[in-house]
């Protein structure tokens, strides 16, 4: 029996190459976006591997899109079977130069959103004794980064959420996991918000942490790659609650969970500012 899976965000990157993955494994995937006419790139990805995707609305900040897209999944297909939680969106800009209002829509569409996602398809995998919901965090899940503040807040409270509500869930026969990749290369950060805020003595240290980001953009995993990652965890009958995407993403994980201190992890990531 093919799996029914629905991916939040799915009009670029990782999510885009999830849906494909899926599909070209012969799930029914229905991959979904805020505005569905975005979905070119989709589409296109998806006639290219001569797989079908089926496309539908749904924001992740709207509890009645949420709702209608959980009723119109049902309606199709009776069940659910894999949640892939994917849509977010990036905010650059330390505290000082951040605005409430930065910090509170980072929370609603990074946070929230995977809340209200996973909230809708809980009672459906509970009733039948299974599933996998799967969250797409990142490094700032559980890596604090400078000029990143409200997107590694949301982020670890994602993780947070996650590693609560594993072990419910387990007895519930439903699996937990938070999908960490580092640098991907997409057009992420390029579409994410910028503080509109600005802070004279803090700009000679954004600019050596552009720099550094620039000098590290040769690490970066493709969409797909993170997608095999996703797909692998999907078939795992015995999942972990954490997996890393590359090896450079598990090196920073074991940084920050070998030091009960910290200090490792500020002196790292303060390197990032040094000239």
């Amino acid at each position: 029996m093919d799996r029914v899976v629905l991916i939040t965000g799915a009009s670029r990157g990782i999510g885009l190459a999830t849906a494909v993955a899926f599909a070209s494994a012969g799930d029914s995937v229905v991959a979904t976006m805020r505005d569905t006419a975005q979905s070119g790139p989709l589409k296109a990805a998806a006639a290219a591997a001569g797989v079908r995707v089926e496309v539908a609305e749904l924001d992740v900040v709207s509890d009645e899109s949420v709702e209608k897209a959980f009723a119109d999944l049902v309606a199709a297909y009776g069940r659910i079977d894999v949640l892939v939680c994917n849509a977010g969106t990036g905010t650059h800009g330390t505290l000082e130069e951040l605005t409430i209002e930065d910090l509170q829509r980072s929370l609603e569409v990074n946070y929230l959103g995977v809340a209200r996602t996973t909230k809708a398809a809980l009672p459906l995998m509970r009733e039948a004794a299974r599933g996998h919901l799967i969250a797409v965090t990142s490094v700032a899940g559980f890596l604090g980064q400078p000029f990143q503040d409200a997107y590694c807040a949301a982020k670890h409270a994602v993780e947070g959420m996650y590693e609560a509500l594993a072990p419910v869930a387990a007895k519930l026969g439903i699996h937990t996991c938070i999908v960490e990749p580092g640098p991907v290369a997409t057009d992420f950060s390029i579409r994410s918000a910028t503080a509109t805020g600005t802070v004279d003595a803090i700009e000679p240290l954004k600019a050596r942490y552009r720099e550094t980001m620039a000098q590290g953009s040769g690490r970066a995993q493709s969409p797909e790659g993170v997608a095999e990652v996703i797909l692998a965890i999907a078939d795992d009958e015995d999942p972990p609650l954490r997996k890393q995407t590359s090896k450079f993403t598990s090196i920073l994980a074991a940084k920050k969970l070998v030091d009960l201190s910290g200090r490792s992890v500020v002196e790292f990531t303060s390197s990032w500012l040094s000239t």
